[in-house]
C-alpha cells in the first residue's frame, strides 16, 4: 500500500471526499460505518474521522470547537447531530480536552461504555475526599435523575439561580465523564437537554454492563483499524489511552496479532497494522472463527 492509497482509502471512509452528508440516513450510515468520530477537528490532530469534514465533504477549511459559533456548517450539522441522538442512533462523550464531544455509533456504544460507565448505574454517586465527584455534581444528578430528561436551563433554576455556568458545566462533564449522563436534545432557548443514560438506554447500558473490558477493547480497536484503514501501534495507543491504561491497549494489540486478526502492512517507511484481509475461499479460514472474532462483533451485534 502506498501513502496516496492510504490517504484515498481514508477520504473515502469519511466522506471527504465530495460525498458530503445532508440527510439523517446518510449521517446516521456514516456514523454506523466509523464508529465513533470528533465533532470537530483537534488542534494537534488525532488519526479519527471528524463529523463536520463528513458533513462538509472535504477537510478543508474545517472549523475547531473554538470557532464553530462563526462557521455556518456546524450550525446545520449540530441540528443533524441532534437528530442522532434522539433516535438514539449515536451517542455523545465527553472524552477530549476543549469540550470537543466524542460522537459513538448506537450499535457501538455498549462497548464503549463498558470501558467507560458504572458497573452499577443506578447507585448515586456520593461526594468525598476520595470521589471523582463534586458534591454539586452529586445534587445535579438527583435533579437529573428525578425530573429529567431536563434542560441546562431548568436544571440551573433547580439547583438555585445564582449557580454560575461554569460551576454546572463542571458538574455536568464529571457526571459525563463516566456516562452517568447524556445528552439527549438540545434547543437554542433552554440549551441542551439531559438524562440519566440507565433510564435513557437501557438495553445500551445493561449490555455494556455485561461486557468484560478485555473484550470490549479488541471490539473497539478492530472498530478503529476498520475507521482508519491502517494506522501505527502507537496512534492506537494514544487513542485508546484516554479510555484505559497504555499497557492494557498494547496487550489487546499484541494477541489480536498474534491470533492473525491484525497483520503488519508496510507504507513508505512505516510499518502499519491493519486488520487482516479476509483470505480468497480456496484458502479461507474456518467460518465460525471468523464470526467469533472481534472485528465482526460489533458489525453482526443485533440492531
Amino acid at each position: 500500500m502506498t501513502e496516496s492509497e492510504l490517504q484515498q482509502a481514508r477520504s473515502r471512509k469519511w466522506r471527504v471526499d465530495g460525498r458530503p452528508i445532508r440527510r439523517l440516513e446518510d449521517a446516521s450510515e456514516f456514523i454506523e460505518s466509523v464508529g465513533f468520530c470528533l465533532i470537530y477537528p483537534l488542534r494537534p490532530p488525532l488519526l479519527l474521522p471528524t463529523f463536520i469534514g463528513a458533513f462538509a465533504g472535504s477537510e478543508d477549511r474545517l472549523p475547531t470547537v473554538q470557532h464553530a459559533f462563526s462557521d455556518p456548517r456546524a450550525q446545520e450539522a449540530t441540528e443533524l447531530i441532534v437528530r442522532l441522538l434522539r433516535e438514539r442512533a449515536a451517542y455523545e462523550a465527553n472524552l477530549f480536552e476543549e469540550n470537543n464531544h466524542f460522537l459513538v455509533a448506537g450499535s457501538v456504544f455498549p462497548y464503549f461504555y463498558a470501558l467507560v460507565g458504572e458497573r452499577n448505574p443506578k447507585q448515586a454517586p456520593k461526594a468525598g475526599a476520595r470521589s471523582e465527584y463534586s458534591q454539586l455534581a452529586v445534587d445535579a444528578f438527583e435533579v437529573i435523575r428525578s425530573r429529567g430528561p431536563i434542560s441546562k436551563h431548568k436544571l440551573r433554576e433547580t439547583l438555585g439561580g445564582e449557580l454560575s455556568l461554569a460551576a454546572l458545566d463542571r458538574a455536568l462533564a464529571e457526571l459525563w465523564s463516566k456516562l452517568r449522563i447524556t445528552r439527549v436534545d438540545y434547543s437554542p432557548a433552554e440549551g441542551a437537554s439531559w438524562d440519566v443514560l440507565y433510564r435513557w438506554s437501557p438495553d445500551a447500558v445493561r449490555e455494556g454492563m455485561n461486557l468484560s473490558v478485555a473484550s470490549a477493547l479488541s471490539a473497539l480497536i478492530s472498530k478503529y483499524l476498520d475507521a482508519v484503514v491502517a494506522a501505527e501501534p502507537k496512534e492506537v495507543e494514544t487513542f485508546f489511552s484516554k479510555l484505559v491504561p497504555r499497557s492494557r491497549v498494547k496487550e489487546a494489540i499484541n494477541a489480536l496479532l498474534a491470533a492473525r486478526e491484525f497483520s503488519f502492512v508496510h507504507v513508505g517507511n512505516r510499518s502499519l497494522i491493519q486488520i487482516t484481509p479476509p483470505r480468497t475461499p480456496s484458502g479461507s479460514r474456518d467460518q465460525k472463527a471468523l464470526s467469533d472474532s472481534p472485528r465482526t462483533r460489533i458489525a453482526t451485534r443485533p440492531k
